[in-house]
């Protein structure tokens, strides 16, 4: 039976099924019995404590992993499929359970952190219907003196670095790719949120992956664990998701190893609206784009690029909108909007509208947030925000909207490119000549046309200039974790 821990917790019953130490082969306490605390940003109180890992319990995880490798990867898609589909049920099973942990772990609301639950269950589910579908070709040579054939082979074990915001689906979309193209994985979750990713751990030990498949560490020293692990020859991959200086810094260490790597890091998306938009339309999907999360999503829309014709009356609607909102308790089936991870994220929030405001922004709406203990950042919308605002070109992270004006979509374009980011971008308008150009110009990764989300697991996600390297989801987040081996076979005419 899985050792568990206890914490003084009105939600006690949940977080007593989290299984406690990390999983190698099984689970084990850290060296030297070392723990860190986990604590609700709702309420700034201990919930759990878990095991602190350094680099000899990552290199012991890498050795379950590696352990495992050669047998997984001759394994048949089928029984690769078989055990991600066991995957996929266990967490519907499990929906509330995981619900509840990530709402404890990064005060997400309820509703948010269910809806986070079956997004992760769609990514086992897509990539157990991936893993039967392999990427190769067979051909004959141009001259038919030779027979080309391309197969795909797993990598090799990998380090999946996951972030806080979305811990569960982020960890889910990562290992389903890695495990279905028949490669073990090596987990390491964020600090904060290390709760849902133990809890797939285990998840994934009761569906049938082999001991060592995947491998789940957590530790309050990132840069020491992952340190070892890129430096171990045994490493294959790494799939990082995070912050764009941090990525920038795992690259260099993975380049001393030519390690295969893909990079999910930060945005600064753009959300224009041009005057030929359908107003209703434009503030319902950009509610979703700004406040979905809390504002503390990669895609999120974090400059409102907003046509001089539309401006007044859409910044008066996403004023009355977020004003609206109610901000509180996460567990709360009525709860709109929880608290930001820690006072970190809060303290950012407030620098940079107060960095606006300096510079000549107005605050033209905002909702209450509760007295008392927590994260809390007030929903903000921020209008004539000018271009040399902190905002205009940092992450938010954070409930507020900013809303720059613009006059031609000439300026739009150039505003909204005008960052070393090109994660996301959003258009909208009526007109389907201007969606299309606008996008082709716009330097991005994902651009949602007429709508507020772009996350699918059936399609490619990913960004360009420094916000990162390669795709997860799709089939392409498949082939991340294959190589391609070319065999030359004797011509039919040769």
């Amino acid at each position: 039976m899985t050792d568990t821990l206890t914490a003084p917790s009105v939600e006690s019953a949940v977080l007593e099924t989290v299984p406690r130490g990390f999983l190698a082969h099984d689970w084990q306490p850290a060296t030297g019995g070392r723990t860190f605390e986990v604590r609700n940003p709702a309420t700034e109180e201990v919930i759990a404590t878990v095991a602190d890992c350094g680099a000899q319990d990552a290199l012991k995880a890498l050795d379950a992993a590696a352990a495992a490798a050669g047998q997984w990867a001759l394994s048949s898609p089928r029984d690769r499929a078989t055990v991600l589909h066991r995957i996929t049920d266990a967490m519907t099973e499990h929906r509330e359970r995981l619900a509840r942990i990530i709402t404890l772990e990064i005060g997400k609301t309820i509703t948010e952190a269910r809806g986070e639950v079956d997004y992760a269950a769609a990514y086992f589910r897509w990539y157990a219907e991936e893993a039967v579908r392999p990427h190769a070709r067979s051909t004959p040579s141009p001259d038919g003196k030779s027979h080309i054939v391309t197969v795909a082979e797993p990598v090799g074990p990998c380090l999946l670095i996951t972030p806080w915001n979305v811990p569960l689906a982020m960890a889910a979309r990562k290992a389903a790719a890695a495990l279905a193209a028949g490669c073990t994985a090596v987990l390491k979750p964020a600090a904060l949120t290390p709760l849902s990713s133990l809890i797939l751990g285990e998840l994934a030990r009761e569906a049938g992956a082999p001991a060592g498949v995947l491998t789940v560490i957590t530790s309050s020293d990132a840069a020491a664990v992952t340190t070892a692990l890129l430096a171990d020859p045994r490493l294959r991959k790494l799939s990082f998701t995070g912050s764009t200086p941090v990525g920038r810094l795992l690259l260099q260490q993975s380049g001393a190893r030519v390690l295969r790597t893909s990079m999910e890091l930060g945005g600064n998306a753009p959300f224009l609206v041009f005057d030929d938009a359908d107003l209703d339309l434009a503030v319902r999907e950009a509610m979703i784009a700004k406040m979905r999360l809390g504002g503390q999503s990669c895609v999120g829309a974090n400059r409102f690029l907003v046509q001089e014709g539309i401006a007044d009356a859409f910044a008066a609607a996403m004023a009355e909108r977020i004003a609206a909102i109610r901000v509180g308790a996460p567990d709360r089936e009525d709860t709109e909007l929880g608290p930001l991870a820690d006072h970190r994220a809060v303290d950012k929030v407030r620098h940079l509208v107060e960095d606006a405001v300096a510079r000549g922004a107005v605050v033209v709406g905002q909702a209450d947030i509760p007295d008392g203990p927590g994260h809390y950042a007030a929903p903000t919308v921020l209008d004539h925000v000018p271009a040399d605002a902190a905002i205009m070109h940092e992450e938010v992270f954070g409930p507020v909207a900013a809303i720059h004006r613009f006059s031609t979509e000439a300026e739009a374009i150039a505003v909204a490119n005008n960052t070393e980011h090109g994660l996301a971008s959003y258009v909208m308008t009526s007109h389907i000549d201007r969606a299309r150009r606008v996008a082709a110009r716009l330097e991005a990764g994902m651009v949602g046309i007429n709508r507020g989300l772009v996350s699918e697991v059936a399609a490619p996600f990913g960004g360009v200039k420094q916000s990162g390297l390669g795709r997860e989801g799709g089939p392409e987040g498949l082939h991340e974790y294959q190589q391609l081996k070319y065999l030359s076979l004797p011509g039919f005419h040769s």
